[in-house]
């Protein structure tokens, strides 16, 4: 199957080699100095990469995205299936799903993970009239290992709205936890304050969904306190404490609502 990558970038790179140890023809594009993986033609231009491709996956910054999809338009095989892989918001997705879909299938696919430790078996979620013809072709990337890959019942945008909800948790989680260590490597207790996010993260976590959600709102006033009390500490340890801050006005917006 002729497929084309769009950027060889960091996680471009990464499907490009493996659809080429697939046994996939692969050419890819970047007009920058990324390196060209094993088994993959590089073109020139991005028509030379485009046309005549069954699959084309675009792997560029989401800033990039709406340029990538008007330069490739006219150059699509009709019937091919365009995967936007870029982190672009998902009315951004709606919008290229419209200018793609009436030549290509468009698939809008949000990376669950970080590709440097999973490589190619990073999950997947995909939406969009695109979604199923991009699993067929990532899931056996995976060899036995299935790739995951969770196509949506939804329009382009839709798997890009859920990997954004999982970012005010994934992202914000791991802002706190930097926090955290920081202020325990300040306090000379490092080890101690990641033995004590170790065992809040295991276990039931619906359970600790559930006791963050009522406890939270219950006990905001003391804790909202609690939390001006962590910011002054942080203060004196020296470590910025934006984190506990926000956590702080979080907790007093919600002690008079």
């Amino acid at each position: 199957m002729r497929c084309a990558v769009i950027g060889l970038g960091e996680a471009g790179g990464v499907y490009a080699a493996a659809l080429a140890a697939a046994g996939h023809e692969v050419l890819g594009y970047d007009p920058g100095d990324t390196p060209t993986p094993e088994g993959v033609t590089r073109t020139a231009t991005l028509r030379e990469a485009v046309e005549q491709a069954a699959y084309v996956l675009v792997l560029t910054g989401a800033a990039a995205a709406p340029a990538v999809a008007e330069q490739c338009l006219p150059h699509l095989a009709p019937g091919a299936c365009y995967a936007d892989f870029t982190s672009a918001s998902p009315e951004v997705m709606e919008r290229l799903g419209r200018m793609v879909g009436e030549r290509a299938g468009f698939a809008d696919v949000a990376i669950l993970g970080p590709v440097p430790l999973h490589g190619h078996l990073v999950p997947l979620l995909a939406s969009g009239p695109g979604a199923e013809a991009l699993a067929r072709l990532v899931r056996p990337l995976g060899g036995p290992r299935e790739v995951s890959v969770e196509v949506l019942d939804g329009p382009p945008g839709a798997a890009m709205a859920r990997k954004l909800l999982r970012s005010v948790f994934m992202k914000g989680l791991a802002s706190v936890v930097c926090e955290a260590v920081a202020a325990g490597r300040a306090a000379g207790d490092e080890d101690w304050i990641r033995g004590e996010i170790a065992k809040q993260l295991a276990g039931d976590g619906q359970a600790v969904i559930d006791r963050f959600l009522t406890g939270t709102r219950t006990h905001a006033v003391r804790r909202a306190m609690e939390m001006r009390d962590t910011g002054a500490y942080l203060d004196v340890l020296g470590v910025p404490a934006e984190m506990t801050r926000a956590a702080e006005q979080t907790l007093r917006r919600l002690s008079t609502g």
